[in-house]
């Protein structure tokens, strides 16, 4: 299967976990196709983000979740739509967990597949 980041960002976020303060997050959307299937993924991962050059992620805060999985594969209509639902489902995701995400502070630009 080929895993392919249809979405990425960077973003001031606040979350504790391990005892380790984080202050930022990247959040993804994945598309994970072959064999004639397709898996959409929206995933969050926070990490400490220090001072403004520190983007070392760190994998120990990961939540994730799975958006659509069927036959078929990769479309740009699929694109789009998860890529548009992306906030939402993040927050979802991270309700009952104390992380935040600010989307209102990016921390760099979005990079799309």
């Amino acid at each position: 299967m080929a895993v392919i980041n249809v979405y990425e960002q960077y973003f001031e976020a606040e979350h504790t976990a391990n005892g380790v303060e984080r202050h930022a997050a990247l959040v993804m959307l994945t598309a994970d196709s072959g064999e004639g299937r397709i898996r959409y993924e929206a995933a969050v991962t926070f990490f400490p983000h220090r001072d403004e050059e520190d983007f070392a992620v760190s994998y120990d805060d990961y939540h994730s979740k799975v958006l659509f999985e069927s036959e078929g594969r990769r479309s740009g209509k699929r694109d789009r739509f998860y890529r548009d639902r992306i906030r939402e489902e993040i927050d979802q995701l991270l309700e009952g967990t104390g992380g935040t995400v600010y989307w209102d502070r990016p921390l760099l630009s979005e990079r799309l597949a």
